[in-house]
């Protein structure tokens, strides 16, 4: 591993689609060095290698085995993520998950476990909630300027992944669907804002059995859906809040991105949670029946603009500066915990309690700079 003076090594396993998005950034931040890209397809690592300039490439194992790495990060498909993160922990190495930490809860909680008694770190997705979007919002909640928060609507919908995706089978299988592949953005968001959730009710059905590939190599091929495709969603906070949610791939009409905390002194309306950046805008109260138009405030956004790699930066750093990172397994956990809440009470059609909760959940500073090099 790396001197505590260098930069944190960095493996990926995975080198599929997602991993676009993490080589971009992470070969741009200082702090960090992507040492190799590792996949069962070794030819895709490869590709990936050369596209962004990583030194190795090769087999999953070269990437476990290697020396010079601190923290690998595991990009494979959901119902992979808690065998590959235990193998990353095997080998001595910190895990950074794509999101979902696990499909279940035994299997996720067995890896924490494991990552506890070895002395690692586990760091899970999405990090977009960290970016200037959701922290900026998150320090004007925390200042008073809504109010105290009373409940949230969150809103994800459109007519699914098929459209675009080349090999969207997984994504209505059971660990994803709208639910867990979209559903850790908006709860990671509330979480940060209300803290733990204490139950949720839902309903869910799924609007057709099968889906056909719209683009790619596969277009016209049918798949199964596995899993709810539409799930319409209530939750309740540990200190007090409420949201409702609506997480479809049913629908005809594209509205995703809407997050609204409202508050008892104003509504403040946060970024798509998906997206590190956006316009954040506060919207008053009327005073006056004579007024027809409410005032709306933009608040302007704190701190620099990344991508995807910016939580496990943040962990870098805190294993170096030997102090908590923020997005770490237990809120990833608790996430996760929530999402199956959520699959169960849409099955009994009732309130089901979550029975995993969180200390208080950290904020990424306003002056947290990715491009900075401070180790």
């Amino acid at each position: 591993m790396a001197a505590a003076t260098q930069p944190v090594g960095v493996g990926i396993i995975g080198a599929g689609n997602i991993s676009d998005q993490y080589l971009t950034h992470l070969t741009s931040f200082p702090d960090v060095r992507v040492l190799a890209v590792g996949d069962l397809l070794e030819e895709r690592a490869r590709a990936q290698a050369d596209a962004y300039g990583v030194p190795r490439a090769g087999s999953v194992e070269s990437v476990l085995n290697d020396p010079d790495i601190d923290i690998i990060v595991n990009l494979t498909i959901p119902a992979a993520h808690v065998e590959v993160s235990l193998a990353i922990i095997a080998a001595g190495k910190h895990v950074w998950t794509e999101k979902p930490i696990g499909i279940d809860r035994e299997e996720s909680q067995r890896l924490l476990d494991a990552a506890r008694e070895a002395g690692l770190r586990v760091g899970v997705a999405p990090d977009t909630v960290l970016g200037p979007g959701v922290q900026t919002a998150k320090r004007a909640i925390a200042r008073g300027d809504i109010g105290r928060p009373l409940f949230a609507t969150t809103t994800f919908q459109w007519q699914g992944p098929e459209l675009w995706h080349p090999n969207p089978a997984f994504l209505y299988a059971k660990g994803a669907g709208p639910l867990l592949d979209m559903g850790p953005y908006y709860v990671s968001t509330l979480v940060h804002v209300f803290g733990p959730v204490a139950s949720v009710a839902a309903l869910g059905l799924r609007g057709v059995p099968t889906r056909t590939v719209k683009s790619g190599a596969l277009a016209g091929q049918e798949f199964p859906v596995e899993i709810p495709s539409t799930l319409s969603v209530l939750m309740d906070f540990e200190k007090g809040g409420q949201a409702q949610s609506l997480y479809s791939t049913d629908s005809p009409l594209k509205r995703h991105g809407v997050v609204e905390i409202n508050g008892t002194e104003g509504t403040i309306v946060i970024p798509d949670p998906n997206m590190f950046g956006g316009d954040i805008s506060i919207i008053r109260p009327l005073t006056d029946a004579s007024v027809s138009e409410q005032e709306i405030i933009a608040v302007p956004q704190e701190g620099v603009l990344a991508g995807r790699g910016l939580g496990l930066l943040d962990m870098a750093r805190s294993i170096r500066e030997d102090r908590p990172h923020i997005a770490t397994g237990e809120f990833g956990f608790h996430v996760l915990d929530t999402l199956l809440s959520i699959e169960e009470a849409a099955e009994s059609h009732g309130f089901v309690e979550v029975e995993s909760t969180l200390g208080e959940v950290g904020s990424l500073p306003a002056d947290f700079d990715p491009l900075a090099a401070t180790l």
